[in-house]
């Protein structure tokens, strides 16, 4: 499952070669033990004279270093002289000399203990001088403690990692100030940048060794914990450090003498800084990447173009043939309009604007009527699950396709009242008599006036279905919204600038798109009658706007009737609201009867005590084979906040004293907090059955869809489990007939699943369900990555420390101290072209589906690989997304 834990049995060796040493002596003998596998490569290399003697000891082995073990009387006494030195010194003792570790541990250590993140030590100095200058404007030529760790990259605000670093290489050089020079910075930083591992070391453990007598107090672990938490915004382990500091004690205190070495830490941080999982590339894999490239370097413009135009079809192949009809369509009706109104006699008067003005109308009759259509959800997710149109209909794409479409009616509004307002009822008023006279069965007698045109039904009716739509778009415009509730920063305090942004926040956002999206309903209902008084057609035949909208609007009629019977038909009962950490709510809920639904699937949620009108889409948590449902709120936007108020207003505590979460019993309770469901409604991540691979990434709140997902492959597991053991046993299985159904259909073979958040906290979320998946998936078919952004990557000195306690602690218990769960946790984000390079080392061949949910952001960087990992490969990477 990719985590590293210890083994209970283990051997420490300690380095005795009789050369003279600077490091602590440990007063109470040789024999020194602790529970951890003390790699060889950690410790320096022991000359083939050394005899060591071992006893094992129950859960550990203690190696005891002879006396043999020293080569001769004079390097006894010239140590001995050295630690009487040391003893009567009064100065900082001198650097401890560097072990002569092998080769290849020096390798893997030289990548760990990194205090400046930049490579280029050059560029990186530059960026410090400039910082430097910028902190030191009230303070002349002199940097304060407390923006240290701001000056050399380190983040901004209260940082007591870098404050403790400014202590350690203080005490180093036996400065005793609270700020420092450039010259003293410049020392500073060689020290931080020096590429020997040893000195890295040495720095880090200065910051431990506070007092710098080799010896490391609780209170000193203590103390470098909480910085270490505190860096990374690891509040729990902030908040758990006197405990985590006791296990440490515990761990390498076994002797319980109220310190550890300094080198036995030295020991365990080498170990944990070694053991970080080396990727294993596929020789073959490499060979394909490495003849791509080169033959990509060697194609000409025509060969590059081809194959790009070629990777496009197949990337995207769905959506090209549904674009190319429908703007085929377009251009069809578009023609054949503009052709017949070429041939009639208004053509004379009005030229080439009357027939422009046609065939835009025309489009936009087609346009009006296709756009209701990919807001049918009931009526894509039945063709989505019970037909094979979506072989070659991409229904993950259908608000999309209604963007798109609604782009098109754009252009064809402009086009349809520019020429009919700037050019047709112009050349109406200037026409001569004789060139007008056919016009008079249409038009009536010649006016005089342009207003004429414009208060006539057919011109009013325009006119006000152009200015709602307007509305429409513009407020449905990606920045609108989902505007950022936050005051933008000006230099000038205006007070018409905060009333401006004010009512900018009110005609703005989710809200305003939502409510004005309902202005359709009387744009329809003007486009009828637009339609029935249309210029220049009198024949009731020929008024075709009616026909166009007759069917997708029926439709849309059913379907919004359909979700008012069954939100209010399918009655649903709360169970339970859990809140959890960074403003996210667990809402469980009655499973009704008949609602069946897949994993990856969303509904809708209504809560009338916060909106009577306003259904918000959520990702289903809970598994089909659950009997209950389950969301989880990410309160974000104004709906949500209320809907948290709501339910904090009416739960109470378990009764009886018992643990858990709030819950809403009492019947009065559940009617001021009711809520209405919607749904199941399909989306992209229900594909997953589709491939025997599959790779889930969920970005925060964006894993919901992926643990439905995850827990469906679990119940699947369990199904097939019980089925085997029943058949092995020769009796009849206990499984219902879906159960039975869906572990029939089971095809997930190997299941990768990447949950990348922020905050610490937020793997409380699904914790039970992480832990489930371990304990139940004992032939591994889901691979678990858990990430945490606010964490340093592993490497870097501010993670040091928790690599260690993280190590400790699951070797101990099996459980990470980062997520609280027994899937490891990894730091900063995942390098995705490295995961990209090892499933298809794993799963050459084969077909395999990428489904990600979250922001825009990280979309294109996974589909970017995505196509780049299936070019000229018989390995497929197929990618699903969706966008919150």
């Amino acid at each position: 499952m990719g985590t590293d834990a210890l083994p209970e049995t283990s051997t420490e060796v300690h380095e005795a070669d009789g050369k003279a040493s600077n490091e602590p002596i440990n007063k109470r003998g040789a024999v020194k033990t602790a529970r951890f596998n003390i790699p060889e490569d950690a410790v320096s290399n022991t000359s083939a004279g050394e005899n060591m003697k071992s006893r094992n000891n129950g859960d550990h082995v203690e190696v005891t270093l002879d006396a043999s073990t020293v080569p001769n009387a004079s390097e006894t006494i010239h140590q001995v002289s050295q630690v009487i030195k040391k003893l009567t010194s009064f100065s900082r003792p001198p650097a401890v000399k560097k072990y002569e570790r092998k080769r290849t541990m020096a390798t893997q250590a030289l990548k760990g203990l990194k205090f400046i993140g930049k490579s280029d030590s050059k560029v990186a100095w530059e960026d410090t001088v400039k910082q430097f200058n910028k902190l030191t404007e009230k303070t002349p030529g002199m940097l304060p403690r407390e923006l240290f760790g701001e000056c050399i990259g380190m983040g901004k605000g209260p940082n007591n990692f870098a404050e403790e670093l400014f202590d350690a290489l203080c005490r180093r050089r036996d400065y005793k100030v609270d700020s420092i020079n450039l010259k003293q910075l410049r020392e500073f930083f060689d020290q931080l940048v020096d590429k020997s591992f040893d000195s890295r070391l040495r720095t880090y453990l200065d910051m431990v060794d506070k007092n710098a007598d080799g010896r490391i107090s609780e209170d000193e672990v203590r103390e470098i914990i909480s910085s270490s938490a505190s860096a990374n915004k690891l509040s729990h382990i902030r908040e758990q450090a006197d405990e985590y500091a006791a296990l440490i004690m515990k761990e390498l205190d076994p002797d319980n003498r109220g310190y550890i070495m300094i080198e036995e830490l030295e020991k365990l941080l080498l170990q944990t800084q070694s053991a970080q999982p080396v990727r294993k590339y596929n020789k073959a894999i490499s060979r394909v990447f490495s003849t791509k490239f080169t033959n990509e370097n060697d194609k000409n413009i025509i060969q590059w173009g081809y194959d790009q135009i070629k990777y496009f079809l197949q990337d995207y192949w769905q959506r090209v043939w549904v674009i190319a009809l429908w703007v085929a369509i377009m251009a069809g009706l578009f023609t054949y309009k503009y052709i017949q109104y070429k041939n009639r006699a208004a053509y004379d008067v009005m030229g080439h604007c009357v027939s422009i003005a046609k065939g835009a109308g025309e489009t936009l009759k087609f346009n009006m009527a296709l756009i209701l259509l990919p807001v049918c959800r009931n009526t894509i997710t039945w063709l989505r699950i019970k037909t094979n149109l979506g072989a070659v209909v991409p229904f993950a794409d259908n608000l999309n396709f209604h963007q798109v479409i609604a782009f098109g009616i754009a252009i064809g509004v402009g086009l349809h009242a520019i020429t009919h307002l700037a050019c047709d009822f112009p050349r109406l008023l200037a026409a001569t008599k004789e060139e007008y006279e056919p016009m008079v069965q249409y038009f009536g007698e010649q006016p005089d006036s342009y207003w004429h045109f414009v208060k006539g039904t057919e011109g009013w009716t325009g006119i006000v279905m152009v200015v709602l739509m307007a509305i429409v778009f513009t407020l449905a415009t990606p920045r609108l919204r989902n505007i950022k509730r936050v005051r933008p920063k000006i230099l000038v305090k205006s007070t018409l600038f905060d009333a401006f942004w004010k009512l900018v926040m009110k005609i703005t956002g989710f809200n305003a798109f939502w409510y004005s999206h309902h202005l359709f309903i009387i744009v329809y209902g003007l486009l009828i009658v637009h339609g029935i008084k249309v210029y220049l057609t009198k024949e009731w035949y020929k008024k075709t706007t009616w026909m166009y909208l007759v069917v997708p609007m029926v439709l849309y009629a059913c379907e919004r009737l359909t979700r008012a019977i069954r939100s209010s038909v399918k009655a649903v009962k709360i169970l339970k609201v859990v809140p959890y950490p960074e403003n996210t709510l667990g809402l469980y809920i009655t499973k009704p009867r008949g609602f069946k639904y897949v994993s990856g699937q969303y509904m809708f949620v209504k809560c009338e005590a916060v909106s009577p009108f306003e259904w918000h889409p959520f990702s289903i948590t809970s598994a089909p084979q659950d009997d209950y449902l389950s969301v989880h709120i990410r309160m974000l936007g104004d709906w949500t906040k209320q809907l948290n108020k709501v339910f904090s207003e009416v739960s109470q505590p378990p009764a009886n004293g018992k643990t858990g979460p709030p819950r809403i019993d009492n019947q009065e309770d559940n009617l001021k907090a009711k809520v209405q469901i919607d749904g199941p409604y399909g989306a992209p991540a229900e594909d997953y059955k589709k491939y025997d691979v599959v790779l889930l990434v969920g970005l925060g709140i964006g894993a919901t869809p992926m643990i439905s997902i995850v827990k469906d492959i679990v119940n699947n597991m369990k199904a097939k489990q019980k089925e085997e053991e029943a058949l092995e046993s020769g009796g009849n299985t206990s499984l219902s007939p879906l159960s039975k159904k869906n572990a029939a259909n089971f095809k997930t073979k190997r299941a990768y699943f990447y949950w990348v958040t922020r905050e610490q906290d937020s793997f409380d979320w699904f914790r039970e369900v992480m832990d489930e998946v371990v304990e139940t998936d004992h032939d591994h078919v889901i691979e678990m990555h858990n990430y945490c952004t606010s964490v340093y990557e592993e490497g870097d000195v501010r993670s040091a420390f928790i690599t260690m306690l993280q190590t400790i602690n699951h070797a101990r218990g099996g459980v990470d101290v980062v997520a609280g769960t027994r899937v490891k946790t990894y730091f900063a984000r995942p390098k995705w072209r490295s995961v990209f390079e090892d499933i298809k080392a794993s799963h050459t061949g084969e077909h395999i589906g990428v489904f990600y949910c979250g922001l825009p952001v990280l979309a294109k960087e996974l589909k970017h690989l995505a196509a780049e990992f299936s070019h000229g490969s018989d390995t497929k990477f197929e990618f699903h997304k969706e966008i919150f």
